[in-house]
C-alpha cells in the first residue's frame, strides 16, 4: 500500500459513512410511511403478523450497528494517520496533509484555509 492510498482510507471510509447514512434515512422515511391497502384478494398458507414497518426498523437497527462500528474504525483511522502525519519535519507540509487527510478537506480548500482566504 502506497502513502497515499494509506492516507486516503480515511475519505473513503468517511464517504461509506454517510452513504449508510443516508440509506437510515430513507428507511426512517419508508417506517413513518402509510402504505396502501391492497383490494385484491389474497391467499396465503402463513400470515405474517407483523406491521409492514417493522422490517424497516430491523433494517435500520442493523444498519446503525454498522454505521456506529465505522465511526469507531474511521476514529483509530485519524489517530494513526494524525500519528504519521505529525511525523512530518516541515510544518507547513503538515498542516496540508492535516487539512487533506484528517479534515477530509481537497488539496485547494485547504490551501485557501493556510493562506487565510
Amino acid at each position: 500500500m502506497t502513502a497515499k492510498e494509506y492516507l486516503s482510507q480515511a475519505y473513503r471510509l468517511d464517504q461509506r459513512i454517510d452513504s449508510n447514512i443516508a440509506e437510515i434515512t430513507r428507511l426512517r422515511e419508508m417506517a413513518c410511511g402509510i402504505s396502501s391497502p391492497s383490494w385484491e384478494e389474497k391467499v396465503q398458507t402463513s400470515r405474517n403478523t407483523d406491521a409492514p414497518f417493522v422490517r424497516c426498523l430491523e433494517k435500520i437497527m442493523d444498519l446503525e450497528k454498522v454505521v456506529n462500528s465505522e465511526i469507531d474504525t474511521l476514529v483509530d483511522l485519524k489517530r494513526q494517520i494524525r500519528t504519521t502525519v505529525d511525523t512530518v519535519a516541515n510544518v507547513n507540509e503538515r498542516m496540508v496533509l492535516r487539512y487533506r487527510y484528517i479534515c477530509l478537506l481537497y488539496t485547494s480548500d485547504a490551501a485557501d484555509d493556510l493562506i487565510g482566504v
